[in-house]
Formats: C-alpha cells, structure tokens, sequence
C-alpha cells in the first residue's frame, strides 16, 4: 500500500513539474508579444538549466563558461527601446524560472558601452534575482565612440535615458512574467557603471531603492578633458613621454617616501592625500636610465599628480593620487601607455572629443586647450552626460540607499573626484541627513574597480556578493534597504588567482571618514589586528 502511495505521489510530483516547466515554457513565449510602449521584444525564450553559451568576461575576457553551466532555467528577453527615432537601446532581461527571490537587479556599464554584461546578468540570476543589462544605446567597443558622431539622441541614451528605459522594459516584463512587480530594485556600476548609478539617483530616483556606485564617472566632462590634457603632459614634448620600464622606479621611490602611513610597511597607501612625494628625488643625476627621470619627464609626472589646471591656474580636476603606478592596471595601461598617445585616457580623451564634442573622426588632441575645449565639450554634452548634481533629497525622500565606493589607487578617474562629490551632497543637504542614505567607503590599495595590491574583494561590481553584509558592500546596502541596518565597516579580502576560497589578506573597509589603523601587534594580513578610526 505504501509503495503505492509513493508510486502515486511521484506521478503526481512528475506531472506537477512537467506542468510547471510547460507553464513557465509558455509563461516566457507569451512575453514575445507583450505590448512595451517604445520598445520591440525580439527573443523570449526559456534557457534549460546549464545550457546558456555565453561571450567571455567583459574587458578581462576571462572564460566563464563554469558560470553559465551552472545557471537554473530562466526566461530570456532581448528587446530593443526606441524613444526616439534615432534611439536603438538594445536591452536584455533575464527572469528565473522557479525561485525567484522578489528582486530586480540592474547592471552598468564600463567605458563608452556598447556591450551587455552576460557575466553579471548570469552571476544575478544564479542568486535568484531577475537581472537586465543594457548596450546604452550602441553597440561596439567600448573604446570607441564614432558611434556618437551625428547621433546626438545617441548621446542621450548612453548619458542617462538608455539605463532608464532598461529599468522600464524590465519592471515591465517582470509584471507580465511573474504576475507582479518586484518588491524591490537594485543597481551596481563601476566607473560609466558608476556614473550611471549616480544619475539614476539624481535624475530617476523611482527607479531603484538602493545603488551601489563604484569609482564613478560622474564628472564626465572636465575627466575626459584631463584624459586630452595629460595625453599633451606625456607626448607634446617626445622627451616628456615616461616608458612602461620607468614605472616601478616611480613606485618604488613612492612607496619608499609614504608606505607605513597605517603602521604597516606592506605597499598599500592608506590615505595617499598624505603622500607628498617629489618628484625631483628620482631626477636623473647623469645620464638617462630606467631607474631615474629626465627633467622632461619630472615635469610631466608633476602634471599628472597636481591635476588639470586652466589657462588662470585653476583646478579644473584633480590629480592622480600617488600609490597607484605600478601593477597590471596601472598607469602602463591608463595614463603613461605602452607607448606615446596609446594609454586607455588617451583613447578615451580623443574619442570623446572627436565623436561626442566636435563631431570630426580626425580631431586632433595636439590643438587641444583646456578652457577653450572644455568650454565647448560642456555646452554640448555636460547635460547629457555629467552627474554631479549633489541634491539628492528626492531619491532620499522615497527610502532610497546609496553606497559610493572608490579604490584609492584608481589610475583612471582619481579617487579625489568621488570624495568632492560626496562632500557636495553633504554641503548640499547636511551632515545629518547625508549620513541617513548614503555611505562613502575608500578602499586602500584598489585599482579601477579592483586590483591593485590591497584587498579588492568585498562584493563590489563585477563580484558582487548578495549575502553576508559582513564581506560585501552589496550585501550591506540590501540590508540596509530592506531592514534599514545601516552599513558600518565590511571585511575586504584578497584573494589570488581563481582560489576564492583562501584569502591571502584581509583589511577592513571602513565608512569615510574613518580609515584603517594597524592595532601594533599581531598579523597584518588579518583584519582583526585594524581598527576603523577617523
């Protein structure tokens, strides 16, 4: 009798799963016909578990194929926005088949756009979100921007209305999918990524409840006139260019005047503002070689360090922080280059003036002045593209939670830039209610959204972590959203290689102001022997 009754409930089992699977089979087709307003749905198909084939990582091209065998069944939608007539954002929302925790989780972009993050859509769905990921309105790499040119609706979409009218497809899909709305939405991005999350905040601040802002871009303009300025710095005079083999003095004679700024003599610059490093004490005292300087080159290390200034000596933007030559992603491959005018700065410093500013695939950075170029590139595009309004009251006002973060040692966008605007919006709105909605974390020895010699694990943009707020950023602002637990400090790790398991160091991160200070005794790759102290 028994067995029958097993017999029984496993036909019952297997025919409420099969019509499960038909259901969300059918429950996905359907969404190839709903009706978006602007917007074209172009695939809707259910993925069986583990059969997604994916591109590579973005930017590292790390394959990830392990990632996307191990994903649950879910819906994907590709679909296309079109605001205007000249808009073509091309979008992509994923919604797990069964399992679904509830949340919306959106994804930034890097650089100039152009691709959709498959990695971070997949790494969301695996934890039970319903993810969606945009191309910002074009599609190429995201080094170039001849898209741009003749295109200004373009230029809109990728400043702000692209990750917009993403938001909008996918609540939208979400609605028709699972029969309601999510309970709650999230956006990560790092450096455009993270100019996004600050204009989602400033300009739509209906859209998510809580975003995680990485390194952020956000003062567009006068950042890619620094990216033409320093390009000039390096390469107007051919005796200014400082080679990849001149680097690690750099580093080493840095690290030398400024290590054991927390105690601990280990290559990470807690606070690199206290750094004041000259470069004259590595000037070549007789002949050139790669363990010195040339005056020329002196000179234009000085440049890099004090900032953009105009034709009156004002700072436009602010300086490269030292700490952050050395390594894989360092200056080699942002500001120096491995050659004259080939850095990532310079390509991004001319494509943006020749595509976005003048519209002439053959500008020219060597005519680039600053204030006559800036002037020009704000007028034209510093509506569009630029997030630095520091009222943020309406995004507070409906629950909203912010968390900033910025590796000390970025070698694309100085770690200053974030600081100044964090120090607006508290200017603007007061220390008080500043501190209700938004933290501020700078992470020691952290490159462009990770790397770098310091712990650059704690569920950051492209390794985010949903659980255990103790150890994610992530974690923290979902918790602070969801149960109103503001962050405090989080536990960074490094880790080395593919091994995620073994961390080889761990600091903690602590709220701005307040900063990491070596206790004076015990190991100093564990977080326990620091304190958080401002």
């Amino acid at each position: 009798m028994r067995r029958t009754h097993c017999c029984e409930w496993a036909i019952v089992c297997i025919v409420i799963f099969s019509g499960i699977a038909a259901w969300a089979q059918d429950a996905c087709e359907r969404l190839s016909g709903a009706k978006v307003p602007n917007a074209t749905i172009t695939l809707a198909q259910t993925v069986a578990a583990g059969t997604f084939n994916g591109p590579p990582a973005p930017f590292s091209g790390v394959d990830i194929t392990a990632l996307y065998k191990s994903l649950p069944a879910f819906c994907r939608v590709v679909a296309e926005a079109k605001p205007t007539s000249d808009s073509d954002i091309k979008l992509e929302v994923w919604l797990p088949v069964s399992g679904w925790n509830g949340k919306l989780q959106g994804i930034g972009n890097g650089g100039f756009a152009g691709l959709i993050d498959a990695m971070q859509l997949a790494n969301s769905v695996k934890n039970g979100y319903a993810a969606t990921a945009t191309d910002a309105g074009h599609t190429g790499s995201p080094i170039d921007a001849a898209w741009a040119i003749g295109h200004p609706e373009k230029v809109v979409d990728f400043g702000h209305r692209g990750i917009h009218e993403m938001t909008r497809v996918a609540k939208t899909l979400i609605q028709a999918y699972y029969a309601k709305a999510p309970q709650r939405s999230y956006f990560a991005g790092c450096s455009d990524g993270g100019r996004e999350a600050l204009m989602e905040a400033q300009r739509y601040p209906e859209d998510y409840d809580g975003i995680l802002a990485g390194a952020p871009a956000n003062n567009w303009t006068p950042l890619l006139t620094t990216a033409a300025y320093d390009t000039q710095a390096l390469t107007l005079d051919p005796a200014s260019f400082i080679p990849p083999a001149k680097i690690p003095t750099i580093g080493a004679a840095v690290n030398a005047a400024c290590d054991e700024d927390d105690g601990v003599r280990d290559g990470i610059l807690n606070d690199p503002r206290q750094c004041h490093f000259e470069p004259a004490t590595i000037q070549c005292k007789a002949e050139d070689s790669d363990k010195c300087l040339t005056a020329a080159q002196v000179t234009a290390l000085k440049k890099l360090y004090e900032g953009t200034l105009d034709s009156k000596g004002h700072v436009v933007y602010p300086g490269y922080l030292p700490g952050a030559e050395e390594g894989q992603g360092g200056w080699g491959l942002w500001i120096t280059g491995p050659a004259p005018a080939k850095s990532l700065m310079a390509f991004f410093g001319n494509g943006f003036f020749s595509g976005f500013v003048y519209e002439k695939a053959d500008w020219d950075y060597k005519t680039f002045k600053v204030d006559s170029d800036l002037k020009a590139a704000n007028e034209k595009t510093a509506q569009a593209l630029n997030a630095t309004n520091a009222d943020l009251k309406p995004f507070k006002a409906r629950g909203g939670k912010l968390i900033v973060y910025h590796g000390w040692n970025d070698p694309a966008i100085t770690a200053l830039n974030t600081i100044n605007y964090y120090d607006s919006v508290i200017k603007k709105m007061g220390q008080k209610d500043v501190d209700s909605f938004v933290r501020l974390y700078m992470a020691p020895g952290v490159q462009h959204c990770g790397g770098g010699p310091g712990p650059d694990s704690f569920g950051a943009v492209g390794d985010l972590k949903f659980d255990d707020p103790q150890h994610s950023l992530d974690a923290s602002l979902e918790q602070w959203v969801e149960r109103g637990t503001a962050p405090s400090t989080v536990i960074a790790s490094k880790f080395v290689g593919q091994d995620r398991t073994h961390a080889t160091m761990t600091r903690p991160l602590c709220p701005y102001p307040s900063a990491t200070k070596y206790k004076g005794n015990g190991d100093t790759s564990d977080a326990a022997n620091f304190v958080c102290q401002k």
